[in-house]
């Protein structure tokens, strides 16, 4: 019994790690992320609001927002920042060189100038990284299996983004294989996205591919929408744009990320460098095809293709 008090004491004095969550998305759609991340810390011992305490920041599709979140982390003096994808990593870095910051989801970590090397990535950054080259021109194959007819494709991007801009390059390669005229349409934001997209109805394009950007993020909804109702086929590379009504989604498992990004915050609380903890690449993949909307644009989706998606909406 006089041992009691003193556990009570070590218990209330317990050292609460505290981690800034930074996303460049609003906080409806990186909730699933989110909590898969924290689900992944749990499975680790780490207790929101016990042993850990989260700081979560969203810049909801404003890059010019994601400087000012990082310096209030780093006023709050997180241990770790922990990003999504490669506009807010980039941000993370260029703000500071001694917080550890861990990545989820970005593109080509190399190619964008985040780490030296994937194997080393030799300064404050590391994590995973989303990166499949092969993807984009997956993604483009599939509107031609799926819209045979199709003969040119509007890619719709934003130059601001650089993995934005490697996708569109990846998308070009691609097309000349697949015998597709690619229209390329910049769009950098809320308003040039409508304007974008009309642009692309009035270029009289078939389909319409979406590079990975938080601003297209974002408006997944109004994407889908605005396609259904223009009937276009389109693809991007999250799940959540097929549920939300688009025809087809090719893309990494960003819920296996997130959890996976858990290992790299155990990993740095306990003493380990960023500077030393390897890149890891993707392991899943979804293809989620929806047939509703297929249906509705009178497209039949090939059999094969039904039995190898992960998940298909009727």
């Amino acid at each position: 019994m006089a041992a009691w008090p003193a556990i009570a004491l070590g218990q209330q004095t317990q050292t609460v790690r505290r981690i800034g969550m930074l996303s460049p998305f609003i906080p409806s759609d990186a909730a699933p992320w989110h909590k898969a991340f924290v689900l992944g810390l749990r499975d680790l011992g780490w207790q929101d609001g016990a042993n850990i305490a989260i700081e979560y920041r969203y810049a909801e599709g404003h890059n010019d927002r994601l400087p000012g979140l990082i310096a209030d982390l780093i006023r709050r003096k997180v241990e770790i920042i922990v990003t999504s994808v490669t506009n807010d990593s980039l941000a993370a870095r260029d703000a500071t060189k001694d917080i550890p910051i861990v990545m989820a989801a970005p593109g080509d970590p190399v190619r964008t100038g985040l780490v030296k090397s994937l194997a080393r990535p030799g300064g404050n950054v590391t994590g995973l990284s989303q990166m499949n080259p092969e993807l984009n021109g997956k993604r483009l194959a599939l509107i031609k299996e799926l819209a045979p007819s199709v003969t040119s494709v509007a890619a719709i991007w934003n130059p601001e983004d650089p993995i934005s801009a490697l996708g569109l390059s990846e998308i070009q390669d691609a097309a000349v294989k697949l015998n597709l005229e690619v229209r390329s349409f910049e769009m950098r934001n809320n308003e040039e996205l409508g304007i974008g997209l009309d642009a692309a109805i009035k270029a009289r394009v078939g389909a319409i591919v979406i590079m990975p950007n938080p601003v297209f993020v974002t408006n997944m909804k109004r994407i889908a929408d605005f396609a259904f109702q223009n009937k276009m086929p389109t693809v991007f590379h999250l799940r959540e744009y097929a549920e939300a009504g688009g025809l087809v989604s090719y893309g990494v498992d960003r819920l296996d990320l997130f959890r996976r990004t858990a290992t790299y915050v155990d990993r740095i609380l306990k003493g380990a460098s960023p500077a030393d903890l390897p890149i890891e690449q993707p392991t899943k993949f979804d293809l989620v095809i929806n047939n509703r909307t297929a249906k509705a644009l009178g497209l039949t989706v090939p059999t094969k293709l039904l039995f190898t998606a992960d998940q298909v909406i009727e």
